[in-house]
């Protein structure tokens, strides 16, 4: 799987670094240890002082920084996790989908990151990563057609498919995904982002019997 950044976002976005993890995955529900997981880190941000504080975080201002680059009103358009990361404060909690949606939410809100995450035997040919043009649109997960002009987009040869701020219901992972991809987003530069790869491929292993892991970054 090749993945490469478009010219013209990297030069609005010039930090922009994605990693990469497919895997051959067991998709059921998640098992209590993995959901343990996910509640600890919830008390995690809720014990803080001011749990708010969260949003101050470098990693979901440089995911604001670069939307507002590409014309995209982040208050408006939230990367995944700056969204999760509210539900958490608001009281509502991490939503329970599936053990490897779930895997996902939780290193999205450990690490402050958007992952995207997509069923492969969805997925077509070379993926770019570039900005949404004018008359771009998905039916995001859970969500009516998203308008995608100024959206950071994973594109395959059918079109746009993924963004960090809601995936497409082309590409989703459900009971049915036997492989997949998932792709940590960072606006603020490649520093440490292979820490989340490896912590989402141990959590893939441990709790979906993930087989024939592999890594990659992309260029």
């Amino acid at each position: 799987m090749r993945i490469t950044i478009d010219p013209g976002l990297r030069q609005e976005c010039p930090r922009t670094a994605l990693a990469c993890v497919t895997a051959d995955v067991a998709t059921q529900a998640s098992p209590a240890e993995l959901v343990a997981e996910l509640r600890a880190r919830e008390q995690s941000v809720l014990a803080l002082p001011n749990p708010s504080s969260v949003f101050s975080e470098p990693q979901i201002q440089a995911t604001r920084e670069a939307y507002k680059a590409l014309g995209k009103d982040p208050a408006r358009y939230r990367g995944s996790a700056e969204a999760l990361l509210r539900r958490v404060v608001q009281g509502k909690g991490l939503p329970l989908i599936n053990n490897v949606v779930d895997i996902i939410n939780l290193v999205s809100v450990e690490s402050l990151l958007p992952l995207g995450l997509y069923d492969l035997e969805r997925v077509r040919a070379t993926i770019v990563f570039r900005a949404g043009r004018a008359g771009e649109t998905y039916k995001g997960i859970g969500k009516y057609a998203l308008n995608l002009e100024g959206l950071p987009v994973f594109c395959d040869e059918l079109g746009p498919f993924g963004s960090p701020t809601s995936d497409s219901e082309r590409t989703m992972v459900t009971a049915a995904a036997k492989k997949i991809l998932l792709v940590v987003i960072s606006f603020g530069g490649a520093q440490g982002i292979e820490r989340w790869t490896a912590r989402a491929a141990d959590l893939l292993a441990r709790y979906a019997s993930a087989s024939h892991v592999e890594s990659t970054a992309a260029r």
